[in-house]
């Protein structure tokens, strides 16, 4: 398989369970830091410190308005700001991430060398129902294309309209 050429979007490997991939530039070691570094996470996806031990707790702010300039036009029902309380549940340096997600589920992000790329699978599992399939597939597709966009130094388009875009799609792929 090449895996270079991915289908961008996530698929339901499980009933409760989003599988999405993206290829991105650069070494493990590289994706492995936008994932951990908080002021590289929140260049495409949210602020706050995280410690890298199993167990620990932390807090993340997303403030979606701010990922890209224009934000484009913040659909209803989503505030400025929203705030996450997570505990990391597995961390294997460079490879291996996974939080819980309360409410939502948990989330898993693999990172596998490819070359000069890395292949980043994000796993949430647990979710709790179809309407929250739909958001965090759209979101976690919306902020892997800016994650890629950032590692690659380009210019993204306004985030609310591809969440917006995103959400249409993912209403039409998702079982009723």
């Amino acid at each position: 398989m090449n895996d270079l050429a991915l289908d961008l979007y996530g698929a339901l490997t499980e009933p409760a369970t989003l599988t999405i991939k993206r290829v991105l530039p650069g070494p493990v070691d590289r994706v492995w830091t936008y994932l951990t570094d908080q002021n590289l996470r929140r260049q495409w996806l949210c602020a706050g410190p995280m410690e890298l031990k199993e167990g620990a707790s932390f807090e993340w702010v997303w403030r979606n308005d701010e990922l890209t300039s224009p934000p484009g036009e913040r659909p209803e029902g989503f505030g400025a700001e929203h705030r996450m309380q997570g505990r990391i549940l597995e961390i294997d340096p460079p490879r291996k991430l996974t939080y819980d997600w309360p409410g939502a589920g948990e989330v898993t992000f693999e990172l596998i060398p490819r070359d000069s790329h890395t292949l980043l699978t994000v796993v949430h599992r647990r979710i709790p129902d179809r309407k929250t399939t739909v958001g965090v597939s759209a979101g976690w597709h919306a902020h892997l294309d800016l994650l890629a966009v950032r590692m690659a130094g380009q210019n993204a388009e306004p985030f609310w309209d591809a969440v917006a875009r995103l959400r249409k799609d993912y209403d039409s792929r998702t079982p009723k």
